[in-house]
């Protein structure tokens, strides 16, 4: 069995996928959009002008497969009780990685020293997506 995050951004999936591209290294594996789809949604489901929108996509980032869409493009995005956990083994990369989801987010506890690792901090980037950034060794 394997579990993977399954993300929707609501409308802005596009945005983040290349958001995390340049944050994170993602590597795109697949993105269909609207439009692609071999059937139409059901009538109703989607905001109007949605045929662009994404679909479904599968992005790489290190050695995880995280998937998104942008959902029925209702412009309201929520990203409540749950956080993705990146672990490093390098202290200037945990730093990397943790300014680059805080651009335009917003610091829920500044990378520091823990009891539990030299480096760990939490950030909600600008989609509402909660992190964990932790140095492992």
């Amino acid at each position: 069995m394997q579990v993977q995050p399954y993300l929707v951004f609501d409308g802005r999936c596009e945005e983040a996928v290349t958001f995390y591209r340049e944050a994170l290294g993602a590597e795109v594996e697949m993105l269909m959009r609207v439009k692609d789809s071999p059937e139409p949604p059901p009538p109703g489901t989607l905001a109007a002008g949605s045929e662009n929108k994404v679909m479904h996509a599968s992005l790489r980032i290190g050695e995880t497969t995280v998937m998104a869409s942008d959902g029925y493009c209702h412009g309201r995005p929520s990203f409540q009780g749950f956080s993705l956990s990146i672990q490093v083994t390098d202290e200037a990369q945990a730093e990397r990685l943790f300014t680059a989801l805080a651009d335009g987010g917003q610091v829920q506890m500044p990378l520091s020293k823990t009891f539990f690792s030299p480096r760990f901090g939490m950030v909600a980037d600008r989609f509402g997506v909660s992190w964990m950034i932790n140095v492992v060794q």
